[in-house]
């Protein structure tokens, strides 16, 4: 009988396996408004780096893509009354950081959201800033390519 050696079986049991793991998946609205000087998007501060970032999360039991991404809409940015497209816009990966220091690759489903109202009250008000810019800036501000490429195009 032959003994791996310890470092290889860490390799193949622990380390190997974390590379092929699937993509989660999460949702994310693109927040948008129309405005006499263009299309202007919401972009939102991540609590822990304080980059910019649009509003997602992870599926809601009882939602569907849309309705989740709406509810991370509502509780990251205060959005109160949009219009959400019912299939997704765009994709982008990105790696998402953990609080045990590891990350896991996530695939964010994006849905246009239409931005009707806005509420100065949220819950997450006083974790995050929120503001406004044309897609062409946002898309300088996030971090994730294929995020820059939808905020770009749009």
């Amino acid at each position: 009988m032959s003994m791996m050696h310890p470092i290889k079986r860490a390799w193949s049991d622990v380390i190997m396996p974390l590379f092929k793991r699937p993509k989660q998946i999460q949702v994310a609205a693109l927040c948008y408004r129309d405005t006499e000087d263009g299309k202007r998007v919401l972009l939102i501060t991540s609590r822990d780096t304080g980059r910019w970032i649009v509003p997602k999360g992870w599926p809601i039991d009882g939602l569907d893509g849309p309705g989740a991404a709406l509810q991370e809409a509502w509780e990251e940015a205060g959005v109160t009354e949009a219009d959400i497209e019912s299939a997704p816009m765009g994709i982008y990966e990105y790696d998402k950081r953990l609080t045990e220091g590891l990350t896991v690759p996530v695939r964010a489903q994006v849905y246009l959201t239409r931005v009707r109202d806005l509420s100065t009250e949220y819950p997450e008000a006083s974790e995050r800033k929120r503001a406004w810019f044309s897609p062409k800036e946002a898309s300088t501000l996030v971090d994730e390519p294929d995020l820059k490429a939808i905020l770009y195009a749009l």
